[in-house]
């Protein structure tokens, strides 16, 4: 099995090659100390078993039991509908986007080696989860339930209208074999419902969060169900996770990565990090990330219970499409952001540019390359010209895009994110900011034990 070698090329967070860039100095220096002290803080709450995403890579039972029902289970169905939010779903959609591609349902069960179509449904909306229930023949869909405590109310509420519809068409007795849960391995309704009816469950380790859930049954299940080699994936992030113990920190991606963003962030006011793949493929990786970082680092209190109200603010976007969009203000706005590129050296099925119309200067000198060359040099140039402004960047490249490559990335983020939790003080695992609207939610629809609460609609004096 090739190994991706995914590489993190940072000069250009660095003086003297772009302005206002941090020290190369310091990171044998100031910052080098920083980071282990941060790493002996992630390796501690590690050792507390607090930290569950690094070992998902080598949890070879449970791989197992997700190589059984993706082979055999969910191959029973044409459909496999993974209804989940946030972390329950952003993972099983990047790692269906980067590694089945576009189209995946629109080809034909040829095409598709008879593997099942997928679809994610990650937000409660009736007019697209309609379409979709209108589209699939509930006799021939698989249902993949995911939701670790087995109590969130979108995901719930689209099980109950899916296993209604289910049941209207195969009947109350044949219903239940088109649902498998995937949750927490001892507690919680979907357990509940599992146990009494005999519904085949996956679980979610119960120190594995839902934004490091991508490694998981989470993520996994529905990749496996399609063909995804799951093997190259979890090795892929074995590796990285091996990189990413190294206690020099010249020698370890993540903790560069964590360290100069929080020194360009707290000594910079570079508050604001875009993450911007050049392959359309991985556009729903920079939403994954998106979740990661804000979820795990946006926080009103430290780990002492002092307010810090802290956090980068994480951007997704796209190369070359948002050179169009954003770049502008990325070049010219304020001094307030760093831009992550994920590039690939190899883009694939690539594309010949025919040599036409070689009298219009415009035209003629595109003839002769390929729609790669192009997207790269998109790439390089954008990065350069950033660098030339004095807006720091860096760029994450792959050999290509493969399963092994993916979960390489994967791991880096996450890694990332714990030690920057530790650098800037917080617990990057917890999200006590979304308690309070999932709360309210649950008084406003009449759950038991939750008053209906009071809100501010506004005053209709300043309604226009």
């Amino acid at each position: 099995m090739p190994a991706s070698n995914l590489r993190l090329e940072y000069a250009n967070l660095l003086a003297p090659h772009v302005e206002g860039g941090v020290d190369p100095e310091r990171l044998q220096g100031d910052l080098s100390e920083t980071f282990r002290r941060a790493l002996a803080a992630v390796e501690e709450r590690r050792g507390q078993g607090e930290m569950g995403f690094f070992d998902l890579p080598f949890a070879s039972a449970t791989v197992a039991r997700v190589k059984e029902l993706g082979e055999g289970f969910g191959q029973w169905f044409n459909d496999v509908v993974v209804l989940g939010i946030g972390g329950s779903g952003l993972g099983a959609i990047a790692l269906r986007d980067a590694l089945l591609g576009p189209y995946w349902n629109e080809r034909s069960d040829d095409e598709r080696d008879h593997f099942p179509r997928l679809h994610v449904v990650d937000n409660p909306d009736p007019f697209t989860f309609g379409r979709l229930l209108e589209r699939l023949d509930p006799a021939r869909t698989l249902f993949n339930v995911v939701s670790k405590s087995g109590s969130t109310a979108e995901t719930m509420a689209q099980y109950l209208v899916a296993r209604e519809r289910v049941e209207r068409v195969v009947g109350e007795d044949k219903a239940r074999g088109h649902f498998l849960f995937t949750t927490d391995p001892g507690r919680g309704a979907l357990r509940q419902i599992a146990d009494a009816e005999g519904i085949p469950t996956l679980p979610v380790p119960e120190n594995v969060g839902g934004r490091f859930s991508v490694l998981s049954p989470v993520g996994l299940l529905p990749a496996a169900i399609c063909g995804v080699d799951i093997d190259a994936l979890l090795a892929g992030a074995g590796d990285m996770e091996t990189r990413c113990r190294a206690p020099e920190l010249a020698a370890n991606p993540a903790g560069v990565l964590a360290v100069l963003l929080h020194a360009l962030d707290r000594e910079a006011g570079r508050r604001i990090h875009v993450f911007m793949p050049y392959a359309d493929r991985l556009r729903s990786s920079a939403l994954w990330f998106q979740q990661l970082w804000a979820e795990s680092l946006g926080k009103a209190r430290d780990l002492a219970g002092t307010p810090v109200f802290t956090g980068p603010t994480p951007v997704a976007s796209a190369g070359a499409t948002d050179q169009h969009s954003l770049l502008q203000l990325l070049i010219e706005g304020p001094q307030d952001k760093v831009v992550l590129f994920v590039g690939l050296e190899d883009v694939g099925a690539d594309m010949a540019i025919p040599r036409r119309h070689t009298e219009i200067a415009s035209l003629s000198y595109l003839g002769g390359h390929t729609l790669g060359e192009l997207l790269n040099a998109e790439r390089r140039a954008t990065a350069e010209a950033l660098r030339r402004g004095g807006r720091p960047n860096a760029t994450f490249m792959l050999p290509t895009l493969d399963a092994r490559g993916m979960g390489e990335l994967f791991m880096l983020l996450q890694v990332a994110t714990v030690v920057a939790g530790a650098l800037y003080g917080v617990d990057p695992l917890d999200q006590p900011g979304v308690e309070l609207g999932k709360t309210l939610t649950y008084g406003l629809m009449g759950r038991e034990g939750h008053s209906a609460p009071s809100i501010d609609e506004g005053d209709p004096r300043w309604v226009v």
